[in-house]
């Protein structure tokens, strides 16, 4: 498509990641000088109804008519796109979020970058282009995200960014963003390496505030030192994020693990540090906030679920094969197994999202799953050869699965005393 009046470039994330040595998955270009009729006669399939954008005829890379921007209205839809020939490559970077996305990289390895973006990765540094970043309130959310993401490479928020975040915050254009955009954004950094710096990021510039008020009103909630070395309960409901997402990497399971302990947002000043009953009154609370974002139902039941009981599953080795199937079948754990395996993982990050505890022996979460296994391979064949039928014959299945989980959980005890 390289001609003397359109020309290609390599822009975006490919850019910015190819530069720091990371994986390149997505490709993204911008084509100037072309209008949206000579990409459809090239064979490029047109996909938005926002602004131009095609997929390339062969590779299905995105290649997008660069475009200027115009404030229009509320939110981070309220603009208007200029996408003419005449709009140039700096025009098109400049209204990009980050320095660090404003590079393009031209056919022959040429890199053109007009805002030192190459200059920011070198220092690590999340950098606005242009004060055009507080027209757009979905950039505070997508800044937390990449800070959520390059933490580790030693990436922090530039000053004047967290300024303009601030600013976008206290405006009050949070409020424009769908609760599907929002839930986006969330689930998104939840998969990042580090999510507890999205949440931390968004808390220093006053927006957790307004978009999770319940995990942002944990910080300074202090907890008994005996069971919570690291004391504040905002700061383990974010090691319990990281642990959840390092040991497991499962969406569901970090959004039950950030969930988990919102109840002691609630707890009156004068139980400090104790928490009567936190994990009852953490339900409502996660129920609210899955309403708000309408989060997928399986994440609301898990979150829940995981609010309600994580204290049982801690208090696993010392509880009655009773209590144990109990748990079990407050799970549907016989029906959904996968939901065990979560809950128990949930758990399992909540144990060791503790100072100085990050690696403690956890084999509750092992035991929880093989009970649960061996509750539901129970053989019901002999059951039916002598007759049981309906409430009976379930009768009978319980029984028979409280007497292999009561066999069990005596033979681990055993082999645990004998160590």
């Amino acid at each position: 498509m390289q001609s003397d009046d359109i020309q290609v470039y390599l822009v975006g994330g490919a850019v910015r990641d190819e530069l720091l040595n990371r994986p390149v998955s997505d490709r993204d270009w911008v084509v100037i000088g072309a209008t949206p009729a000579q990409l459809l006669e090239q064979g490029y399939q047109q996909i938005g109804n926002d602004f131009p954008c095609f997929l390339h005829p062969t590779t299905k890379d995105e290649y997008a008519l660069a475009r200027t921007e115009k404030k229009s209205g509320s939110g981070y839809t309220g603009f208007v796109c200029d996408f003419s020939p005449d709009v140039t490559l700096e025009e098109d970077l400049s209204r990009r979020d980050l320095t660090i996305n404003a590079i393009a990289k031209a056919p022959n390895g040429e890199y053109i970058d007009p805002y030192q973006g190459r200059e920011d990765l070198s220092n690590r540094v999340l950098r606005h282009v242009s004060d055009a970043f507080a027209e757009d309130p979905l950039r505070v959310l997508r800044v937390a995200r990449f800070a959520a993401r390059y933490a580790e490479l030693g990436f922090t928020v530039h000053p004047s960014t967290l300024a303009l975040m601030k600013q976008l915050v206290d405006s009050g254009e949070l409020s424009a963003l769908t609760p599907e955009r929002v839930w986006k954004e969330m689930s998104r950094a939840l998969t990042e390496p580090r999510p507890s710096e999205f949440f931390c990021v968004l808390r220093a510039c006053g927006a957790l505030a307004v978009l999770l008020p319940e995990v942002d009103c944990l910080f300074g909630v202090p907890q008994p030192p005996e069971h919570h070395p690291e004391i504040d309960t905002g700061d383990h409901v974010m090691m319990v994020v990281d642990a959840a997402r390092e040991q497991f990497d499962t969406l569901i399971v970090t959004w039950a693990a950030l969930m988990h302990d919102l109840g002691k947002g609630v707890t009156p000043k004068e139980e400090w540090p104790k928490h009567i009953c936190h994990e009852i009154k953490g339900v409502p609370l996660v129920e609210a906030v899955c309403e708000r974002y309408k989060v997928p139902k399986d994440f609301r039941t898990l979150a829940m679920l995981v609010s309600e009981h994580h204290l049982r599953c801690h208090k696993l080795l010392e509880m009655k094969a009773k209590s144990i199937l109990r748990l079990l079948e407050v799970l549907d754990a016989f029906r959904r197994p996968e939901r065990v395996e979560h809950f128990a993982q949930a758990c399992e990050a909540d144990a060791r999202g503790r100072l100085g505890l990050e690696n403690r022996d956890y084999p509750q979460s092992v035991l929880l799953v093989k009970c649960s296994e061996i509750g539901k391979n129970i053989n019901i064949k002999p059951l039916l050869d002598k007759g049981y039928q309906g409430l009976k014959l379930a009768e009978q299945i319980r029984r028979e699965r409280l007497s292999a989980i009561s066999g069990f959980m005596a033979n681990y005890r055993k082999e645990a005393l004998e160590k």
